[in-house]
């Protein structure tokens, strides 16, 4: 995107000021890179802004900017000038990714309240859990849920049941190696989604 942005910096001088919305709004429809970059200029500021102002997090405000224009650039035919103004549609887009985020931001809190009652402390171990444990705890089951079913079942028996990959083929009725394959495959993916978080 960065060398786009610069390519549409010489095709585009000063995009934000002097090329008529018509002309972005052509180049967006015909999925013209160096004119989505000319209108992530102009609009990137008060969409950014408006994440910040109802966020109050700039890292967040960050990625819902981010989200708001990959959003626009796959959703550009759903885009209707006759409809509205380009810059309504973007400020409309930036609502709902704001809604969004505020919901997640909601569950995550559910989550990690629910889980720090559900945990008063650590097995063999007197002391409560830290919050950092519990984040953890919360981290992996997320993880989890993104796995494959059968990969989830496995995990979820060797990390909060602690059984061997022996019990838990008598528990599921699968075969041992079908148990250590999905084990390893299950925990490959854990290790690449939490290395990618």
């Amino acid at each position: 995107m960065s060398a786009t942005m610069q390519t549409s910096e010489r095709l585009f001088p000063q995009a934000g000021k002097t090329v008529p919305e018509e002309e972005l709004v052509r180049g967006l429809l015909g999925a013209d890179e160096q004119a989505f970059a000319a209108i992530y200029r102009r609009w990137s500021p008060q969409v950014h802004a408006m994440a910040a102002r109802s966020l109050g997090d700039a890292r967040e405000a960050e990625d819902v900017t981010q989200q708001v224009f990959l959003a626009a650039w796959r959703g550009r035919t759903g885009f209707h000038p006759e409809r509205g103004a380009l810059g309504a549609w973007l400020v409309g887009i930036t609502r709902r990714k704001i809604v969004d985020t505020l919901a997640a931001r909601t569950r995550r809190l559910h989550l990690i309240e629910a889980a720090a009652r559900s945990v008063d402390t650590v097995p063999g171990d007197r002391r409560p859990e830290t919050t950092e444990r519990i984040l953890d705890r919360v981290l992996l089951s997320d993880v989890l849920a993104g796995l494959p079913r059968r990969q989830q079942e496995v995990l979820r028996m060797t990390f909060y049941d602690d059984l061997t990959q022996n019990q838990i083929s008598e528990r599921t009725g699968l075969p041992l190696g079908t148990v250590k394959s999905h084990a390893r495959r299950g925990l490959y993916q854990l290790r690449r989604r939490i290395e990618e978080d």
